[in-house]
Order: C-alpha cells, then sequence, then structure tokens
C-alpha cells in the first residue's frame, strides 16, 4: 500500500465520521486536502514530526496506541492542534469548505487510522518510532496508564 492509499484510508474516516460537514465531501478532495497536511517529503505522511509534537504535548501515550497493532486510543479534536498547527487545521478547513472545529474533529477521526495503517504498512518504521519511547516495554507502560 502506498502513502495516497493511507491518507485516503483516513479521508474515509473523515467522510463516514458523525460530522454533517463533512459527510457529504468527496473522499478524493478529503484526500487531497489531507494529503497537504499530512504530506511530508516524497508524498509521505510525516510521522516524525507527528511523533516528535507528541513528545513535546504530552501525546505519547495516545500516540503510542496507534503505532503497530492493537486498539488506537482517540484524541480529543481540541488536541489535535498539539499535534498538527492551527495554520494545518485552518488549511483543511479551508479547502474542504468545512468549520475549523470540522476541521479538527477530522483530524482526531483520521490520524489514528492514518498513523495506525503507516506503521503497520512499514514495521521499520514502527520499530523506529517505538525506539523513541523505550521500545515496546516502554509503549505498552504509556498504554497501561491509560486505564
Amino acid at each position: 500500500m502506498d502513502w495516497m492509499q493511507i491518507i485516503k484510508i483516513g479521508a474515509e474516516y473523515i467522510q463516514n465520521n458523525d460530522d454533517e460537514s463533512t459527510t457529504g465531501i468527496d473522499v478524493e478532495n478529503i484526500t487531497q486536502a489531507l494529503q497537504g497536511v499530512l504530506g511530508g517529503e516524497g508524498g509521505s505522511i510525516d510521522i516524525t514530526s507527528l511523533i516528535a509534537k507528541a513528545q513535546s504535548g504530552g501525546l505519547m501515550e495516545i500516540v503510542s496506541s496507534w503505532i503497530g497493532s492493537g486498539e488506537n486510543a482517540p484524541i480529543d479534536p481540541d488536541t489535535v492542534t498539539q499535534l498538527v498547527s492551527n495554520d494545518k487545521v485552518q488549511q483543511l478547513a479551508q479547502q474542504l469548505g468545512i468549520s475549523q472545529e470540522s476541521a479538527k474533529k477530522a483530524l482526531a477521526d483520521a490520524l489514528p487510522a492514518v498513523v495506525d495503517q503507516a506503521t503497520n504498512e512499514d514495521p521499520s518504521l514502527a520499530e523506529q518510532l517505538l525506539s523513541q519511547v523505550g521500545g515496546l516495554q516502554g509503549a505498552m507502560d504509556m498504554i497501561k496508564k491509560l486505564f
């Protein structure tokens, strides 16, 4: 699976969420807008930047659950701006013609699925990201704190 397919999965989460302002938007339009927000070099997803922001914002427990297999912890829409800048949220809102609140909700719906898919597709990426939190045991310790 390539990066655009992974981003399209996130777009489908947005299109199928319970926000009426995003349910009618074409999935291809959402995919393009999401690529602009999450895109890194070569069309890939800038997961390393998300991880760095999660660490500095105290969100590593949530983001760690998205890496690899297992259930993905949800993220509050108002917390999304700790991972994705306000400018990127505004960019998504403008491209899709939705409010910033709807854009935050859209990202909260898409980010767990996108990071999960990206790290499941590339196990070396998951290993690299897990090493930043003390390996699998470090991630598990963080996840245990959620419950």
